[in-house]
């Protein structure tokens, strides 16, 4: 980053600075691709939001179609698109996808990979083949993902995220197989999106994902910690979302503490120096009681006590073993 801001320029801009900024730009959109072995375009975006806005309105599909545990920037630029249910697994049922793919014309169907509230996994396989099957085009969120799994290489366009990777915040890209998806509008990115470039962002987003690769592990030892820690949770009375999950992952986790609302353990957390929200972290603010649960029928006493717990690239051990003890406290106290 200190480079991009050292060489900054327009990039579009035709004077030598500029085209020393375009050289850099180019080159690091080219070790992102390589780094993510994606063969296809990639349009740089201000963040995951601003790229899965990008995709659902310059789409060229004539439909949209949403599953209902997308993130709120997913429902939001996809307003009044028929949303698809979910099990009480957090799974999307195939069969109404299905249903719902035979009455729709030219369908983008938009599915988050790994949920951003709960850590469940979509069965993207069968999602994928179902929806290409009937000529539809899949738009895959994988800001939770990337840096932890492999891209959905058969999707056919992907939302990602750096700051998720350990990356700079306000920078993120599309990914899409083919720009003759999506509709130009003008401006840059070769015309896909306004605004310009963010180059120091932009380097910082391909140094994070050289140095991590696909596949950036936590610090020996965390996922254990929280698996040992959770289960004394369950053990005091706790109810771990996990449970009832089809496929959950280990690094995002929502879990009820009996007695006490969501919006009060936030509160009592922070005050801890633990940092948790209610529901997703981007609408965590708005203390309601998370869709995402509702959705799949999360009884309601619970998903009014659910917060959410996840660990990232820089998480320890002790932080880790903090919250389990501050969260055991509070429920003693409680009871």
């Amino acid at each position: 980053m200190e480079e991009g801001f050292r060489i900054w320029a327009n990039p579009s801009s035709p004077h030598a600075e500029g085209r020393k900024a375009r050289a850099a730009l180019e080159d690091a959109r080219e070790r992102i691709k390589v780094a993510l072995g994606w063969e296809g375009e990639l349009i740089f975006t201000s963040g995951a939001s601003e790229a899965a806005a990008l995709a659902l309105a310059q789409s060229r599909a004539s439909e949209r179609l949403v599953s209902a545990v997308e993130h709120d920037a997913v429902l939001q630029a996809a307003r009044g698109a028929p949303q698809l249910p979910v099990g009480p697994d957090g799974a999307l049922l195939i069969d109404q996808l299905e249903s719902a793919l035979d009455k729709a014309s030219d369908p983008l169907v938009a599915v988050q990979w790994f949920n951003s509230e709960t850590g469940n996994a979509q069965n993207l396989g069968d999602i994928i083949d179902c929806v290409h099957d009937r000529d539809g085009t899949v738009l895959v969120d994988c800001a939770q993902s990337v840096g932890k799994y492999p891209l959905p290489h058969e999707a056919d366009m992907v939302v990602l995220s750096a700051h998720k990777f350990g990356g700079p915040i306000g920078i993120g890209a599309l990914l899409v197989r083919d720009y003759a998806m999506l509709e130009a509008t003008g401006g840059h990115e070769r015309g896909y999106r306004r605004g310009t470039e963010n180059l120091p962002g932009v380097l910082g987003m391909a140094a994070a994902l050289e140095l991590g690769g696909q596949h950036q592990y936590l610090p020996e030892g965390v996922y254990e910690a929280l698996r040992l820690g959770l289960n004394r949770i369950r053990d005091a009375g706790g109810t771990l979302i996990s449970d009832q999950l089809d496929a959950p992952t280990g690094y995002i986790h929502a879990v009820s503490m009996p007695g006490i609302g969501a919006s009060a353990q936030v509160m009592r957390f922070d005050l801890a120096g633990i940092a948790v929200s209610q529901g997703s972290a981007c609408s965590s603010g708005t203390m309601k009681v998370s869709r995402v649960l509702q959705a799949m029928a999360v009884e309601p006493e619970i998903a009014a006590n659910t917060i959410r717990v996840s660990i990232g690239w820089n998480t320890s051990i002790e932080e880790v073993e903090r919250f389990c003890e501050v969260w055991l406290d509070m429920a003693r106290a409680a009871a």
